[in-house]
């Protein structure tokens, strides 16, 4: 179903999950309630919790962006590996984190799929890139170390995967990938997953540009990042994150002229200022994503950080007034 609507208009995924919840001022119990209060680790901060501990403000957020106008929401579950949970204590609770994130997600999106039924909801499970890298030594006094394996990563993605799925993501969505090593890892084991579950689900995959020099953490460009990734029977290539929605769109247009596939892009509300704070306006960012429609360069567009339900608004109203970017025939 989602690859006919992308023929037909362009999709808007939601914003900016950690900026909502910044809205909120919540203590450490919150992290805590009902399921970790006699945890050895301080858990402030570990926002993949709230799915558990804090059902309620997930569905909100979730919500506020439905109303907004979003058609692909994410999961909470950005760190949803027992990778990056580690560093909490909590490789434990990844089957629960993935399972429950997925299905309060599924549940805000049946219900606005129901109100109105010409307009169907998605559910993408969010795999973030974890906090290690394949491709890098973290040592600078030794550059043949590495602090994780493409096995490990393997069986991490492998496990975040099963609890999205059981939980009722319809997509998956492999994120802010820095490291395309890391990427090729979690794409091999939604395949492998899939293969031995005789499932398929639609795929995206967007990466990130660490600076001006357009290139990924590891040093890959765009086009490279492209080559790496589009042996892959994708449903989208993008970009998200660093980066806001003016300096990201030069190498928007380098996916859409390249790409077998939809193009996403889910930019930055701007650049980070001093005090960490996102400055960009739903008014400017609007202004900024009509150039990628005026070029015709794209499928579907969200809002990373510092982005609100006020932003994903005015992209979701500005979007339809434009075509989306053509796609092939095979496609």
């Amino acid at each position: 179903m989602i690859k006919e609507l992308l023929k037909e208009r362009i999709l808007v995924l939601d914003g900016a999950m950690g900026t909502m919840i910044q809205r909120y001022t919540l203590t450490e119990e919150d992290f805590r309630k009902g399921w970790f209060e006699n945890h050895h680790k301080p858990l402030k901060g570990n926002n993949d919790l709230l799915s558990l501990t804090r059902p309620d403000i997930i569905k909100e957020i979730h919500a506020a962006y439905l109303e907004a106008g979003a058609d692909i929401i994410e999961t909470n579950t950005f760190s949803g590996t027992t990778i990056a949970q580690e560093d909490y204590g909590l490789a434990f609770a990844v089957d629960d984190i993935n399972y429950l994130g997925a299905k309060i997600a599924r549940e805000v999106a049946d219900e606005y799929t129901k109100k109105t039924p010409d307009k169907p909801r998605f559910v993408a499970g969010s795999i973030g890139p974890t906090n290690r890298t394949a491709s890098l030594s973290p040592d600078v006094n030794d550059p043949g170390f590495r602090a994780i394996t493409f096995e490990e990563l393997r069986a991490a993605y492998y496990q975040q995967t099963d609890g999205l799925v059981r939980g009722g993501a319809d997509i998956l969505l492999v994120e802010t990938v820095f490291d395309t090593l890391n990427a090729k890892a979690a794409l091999f084991a939604i395949d492998q997953y899939f293969e031995e579950k005789g499932i398929k689900l639609p795929v995206m995959v967007s990466g990130t540009i660490t600076d001006q020099s357009g290139r990924t953490l590891t040093g890959q460009t765009t086009e490279a990042f492209l080559i790496s990734v589009q042996h892959m029977d994708l449903l989208s290539i993008g970009l998200n994150c660093a980066l806001g929605a003016k300096m990201m769109q030069p190498y928007l247009k380098t996916l859409s002229q390249h790409a077998p596939f939809a193009v996403s892009a889910h930019p930055n509300a701007g650049l980070p200022n001093e005090f960490g704070r996102y400055d960009e306006t739903p008014e400017i960012m609007e202004k900024q994503i009509e150039d990628y429609l005026k070029d015709n360069i794209i499928n579907i567009i969200g809002g990373c950080c510092g982005t609100t339900p006020e932003h994903i608004k005015a992209i979701a109203d500005l979007v339809k007034n434009y075509e989306p970017r053509k796609l092939s025939t095979e496609y």
